[in-house]
């Protein structure tokens, strides 16, 4: 009678937890963390190309040093912040690590643009396919953070929802903070690069 009673038991509180919205929370908030997971390794591929790509315009365009060093210090700042699974629940913490990879991007921008005043730089395959691989990155991760995107808003949605709001209150399950795309844009806006100034001379082969 005991077992009986304690099976009666069980199946009312998942059949109060489901109508309560609690499984639909986790299976949001386990949405969150796998789209979390793949912009984490679609940002870690970029910077993981970072120091053959400037090594590689070191070697054509040396004297570009100010921007040389803002990528690498960039990516410097970047590799600072742990990004941890519990940094999706820390929306200060979020925002610093948004706003990382932000410079890191509009630093990398920079570099790119910078590279266009020198056609050997430009003719390097090595040089083409380190750059070709960073623009699919880039497409990769605004892929990858566009998915999180829309699952942090539908996890957020249903902890402010009635009546699984009270679900995810009992449980301490809050909104979870999201990319600012706006401010992301403005963030990596490439800066206007003055091109009147002509191109430094090649340097004469050896004899």
């Amino acid at each position: 009678m005991r077992k009986l009673l304690g099976l009666l038991v069980v199946s009312l509180a998942a059949i109060a937890l489901s109508g309560c919205g609690y499984n639909d929370l986790q299976r949001q908030d386990e949405q969150i963390k796998s789209s979390w997971s793949e912009v984490l390794n679609q940002y870690q591929r970029r910077a993981d190309l970072v120091p053959n790509l400037v090594n590689t315009v070191k070697g054509y365009a040396a004297q570009e040093e100010r921007v040389l060093t803002e990528v690498t210090n960039a990516r410097a700042s970047v590799g600072s912040i742990k990004a941890t699974p519990e940094l999706i629940n820390d929306p200060e913490a979020f925002a610093k690590f948004q706003a990382a990879q932000g410079q890191l991007q509009s630093a990398l921008s920079r570099l790119l643009v910078v590279a266009e005043n020198y056609p050997q730089l430009k003719s390097d395959q090595n040089f083409r396919d380190l750059q070709s691989q960073l623009e699919g990155t880039e497409n990769r991760i605004t892929v990858a953070r566009n998915r999180y995107i829309k699952s942090v808003q539908e996890f957020n949605t249903t902890v402010r929802s009635f009546p699984t709001n009270l679900t995810a209150m009992v449980f301490k399950m809050n909104v979870k903070p999201n990319f600012s795309v706006e401010n992301e844009k403005g963030i990596s806006a490439p800066p206007t690069v003055d091109f009147s100034k002509p191109a430094p001379a090649p340097a004469p082969a050896a004899k």
